[in-house]
């Protein structure tokens, strides 16, 4: 599979609109549509936070796993915010991600920010 089918979503904001009206519904789409092979989301920063907070984006996330998403947090930012066993408990997994958005970055992966 070339690089430029696979999509990566890095979700920064702790803004509940900017997830439900853009980065969850693109991503899930992105799936369901096939508007891309690999569609990963990578819970970075304060989303974080707000995702372990929200029942409702919690669902949502629970149905973009159940699509298919691969969702990864990153563990420096879950354990600032305290939230890593409640992010793990999601069925998500959380690790250091540094590395592997470098490697996406190198890679040619498509990637969205928000």
């Amino acid at each position: 599979m070339e690089n430029n089918n696979k999509l990566v979503v890095l979700w920064t904001s702790a803004d509940k609109a900017v997830a439900e009206k853009m980065v969850f519904m693109y991503t899930l789409n992105a799936k369901l549509r096939n508007w891309f092979e690999d569609v990963n989301l990578i819970v970075w920063g304060p989303s974080s936070e707000l995702l372990s907070n929200d029942e409702e984006l919690q669902d949502y996330v629970r149905n973009m796993l159940n699509a298919g998403v691969n969702i990864r947090a990153c563990k420096a930012c879950a354990d600032m915010y305290g939230v890593t066993e409640q992010i793990k408990s999601m069925g998500i997994r959380v690790e250091y991600m540094g590395e592997p958005l470098t490697e996406y970055i190198k890679n040619d992966y498509r990637i969205l920010t928000f």
